[in-house]
Parts: C-alpha cells; structure tokens; sequence
C-alpha cells in the first residue's frame, strides 16, 4: 500500500534528540504503533528490545537487530539500569496491541507461553509449518518497513476482515480495532471510541503476519 515516514533515523540522517529534551523531562523510550520512539508521559505494561539504539541517553538509530521483541517488566527479579553503555535499549509499550502494530513479537524466553502461543497461530494463520525465531524475525523486517529505506509499511486490508487488536492509520492517527468499532490513540492513551466502516479497504498498521495470528485466535492484549 503505501508509506509513512519514521521519525527516527540513523545518526547520519537525522539530527539526535537528547532522550530527556524538549519533553517535560520524559525519557525518549516509548513506542507509538507507527513504531516512532518518542518521548511521552504514557506508561509503558511491556519493554520491547530492539538492541543497543542509545548512546549516553540519546537515541541514535531506529534499531539494531531485526529481532525486535516485546517482554514481560519484571523476569526473575533481574534489574538493569537505563541507558547503560554495551547494554539493550529499554523501550516500553501502552499495551500488547500497540507492540504487535509496531511490529514487535513476544520474547521467547521471558514470556514463553505467549510465543508458542504466536508461533502456532503464525503458522495456523499462515499455512506454514512453526517457524523458528529468526524466520519470523525476517519476516515482520520485512513487512514492517519498506525495502532500502527507513519509512513504515502500510497495509491494504478490507474493514470486514480486521481482527480485534489490529491497528490503523485514520486522517488523525492510528487507532485500534475493537470489535465494531475504532478506538483512536494518542500520546495520552486511548481516545473515544468510533464507528467502524462496514465496506471499502483500510489502511493497516500492524504487520500482515501478525494480522494473521489474531485472526487464527491468538488473544493480544489491549488498554482500550
């Protein structure tokens, strides 16, 4: 369908924002279901890991690794401090859905059951045998972002056929799908609810194989 631009850049593309600047002292850590980590007094209930994309306390890069997951805040009583040197950029979700939009999958080490529980509803909704970690990796890579580039990819879907969970981008930003209707989303959370349209194609955020796995039942988790 078409594209949209992500505001974080490369080093090289775009001038670094201080993770503590310009916002009322919040950390640059939070991500929007564009998959932009911005700087926003909205709680985070998952830390998503997209490998080291901070240097001191800036945010250098969009991410690291094509692994980008989504874990539980608290594992077996491990801690580890922000922003520190050598160590994975912490970034936090409002909720599962906004994680899944932005094209992040659960953690196969600390959220176990929620990735079997993805793998056999990827390969249920898919046709495909399980797939391995690093397949689905590859695969959200490369429905999540255009080739060569650094803008969101964006999905064609009609409005009929959209699981509760999924993600769209309106004229005023994206929203969540919840039964019958649309429920924007905003840096403050979850505005009201909207008619969803019953005919025509939407424009869908959240990753065509994740889309997947909710319409083969997996059950996302939602703040709205």
């Amino acid at each position: 369908m078409g594209r949209v631009s992500i505001a974080a850049r490369e080093e090289r593309s775009e001038p670094v924002m201080s993770a503590r600047a310009k916002n009322d002292g919040h950390s640059r850590n939070r991500v929007t279901p564009m998959g932009d980590i911005v700087a926003i007094p909205l709680r985070g209930t998952w830390l998503g890991n997209r490998g080291i994309l901070h240097e001191g306390t800036e945010i250098r890069r969009l991410w690291a690794s094509k692994a980008w997951i989504t874990c539980v805040l608290d594992f077996r009583g491990r801690y580890r401090e922000q922003w520190q040197p050598g160590q994975y950029t912490h970034l936090y979700f409002h909720d599962e859905a906004v994680a899944f939009a932005a094209g992040h999958r659960p953690c196969a080490e600390c959220r176990r059951a929620d990735y079997n529980a993805y793998r056999a509803a990827w390969a249920d909704g898919l046709g495909v045998s399980l797939p391995w970690a690093q397949d689905i990796d590859r695969h959200l890579h490369a429905e999540r972002l255009m080739p060569a580039s650094r803008e969101r990819r964006l999905h064609s879907r009609p409005w009929r056929e959209l699981p509760t969970g999924a993600f769209v981008l309106l004229d005023d930003g994206p929203a969540l799908v919840r039964d019958d209707v649309l429920v924007p989303w905003a840096t403050a959370g979850y505005g009201s609810p909207r008619p969803r349209p019953s005919s025509g194609d939407a424009p869908v955020v959240t990753p065509p194989a994740s889309l997947a796995v909710l319409v083969a039942g997996y059950l996302v988790q939602h703040a709205s």
